[in-house]
């Protein structure tokens, strides 16, 4: 072997020692205490728990929402027919035939108390009641009687109802101008 051979391999066999003794460093500067370790895992656990913990909150949350407004859809079909027994009645008591009414007003009030029990409220709205638009739905203005009924409920056309907190059908008023 020639001298240049020589210097070439020693110069590849110093390169290569170099880098062994930097990935050495690295590797030692790498590695952590058996307390760090564990700090570290701790950690680890820590974050992965409060994830989980959050993770059961809101499916919970988003459970009960669901089984409160379950029957929306089924008590907002039922609305109709509520407002059309109600008309009935108002009819039925023009007549003579209080048995009639009475067994019709018998109906009534057992599909009122049914639905009731299943969250379902009926919204209370007077005349004289201050008209609040976050609550009430103004089908029409008429000039008010007196100047005390301005800007407030006339008339409630239409009952409201609310499912546990949320409203499902807001009342229907006439205001006074």
């Amino acid at each position: 072997m020639s001298t240049e051979e020589n210097i070439k391999e020693e110069e590849i066999n110093n390169t290569e020692s170099e880098t062994q003794v930097e990935e050495n460093q690295e590797v030692v500067e790498d590695v952590l205490t058996p307390e760090e370790l564990i700090q570290v895992e701790k950690d680890k656990y820590l974050r992965l728990f409060a994830e989980f913990e959050n993770y059961k909150k809101r499916t919970s949350k988003e459970r009960i929402e669901l089984f409160r407004t379950a029957g929306q859809d089924l008590m907002t079909s039922m609305l109709p027919i509520m407002d059309d027994f109600d008309r009935g009645l108002a009819e039925i008591k023009k007549a003579k035939d209080k048995e009639l009414l009475k067994g019709m007003q018998l109906i009534s009030d057992k599909l009122k108390k049914t639905l009731e029990q299943k969250g379902l409220t009926i919204m209370e709205v007077r005349a004289g009641d201050a008209f609040n638009a976050d609550i009430h739905e103004a089908i029409t203005q008429i000039p008010a009687p007196t100047d005390k009924l301005k800007g407030k409920v006339i008339d409630c056309i239409e009952s409201g109802y609310k499912l546990g907190d949320k409203i499902i059908r807001y009342p229907k008023v006439v205001i006074g101008q």
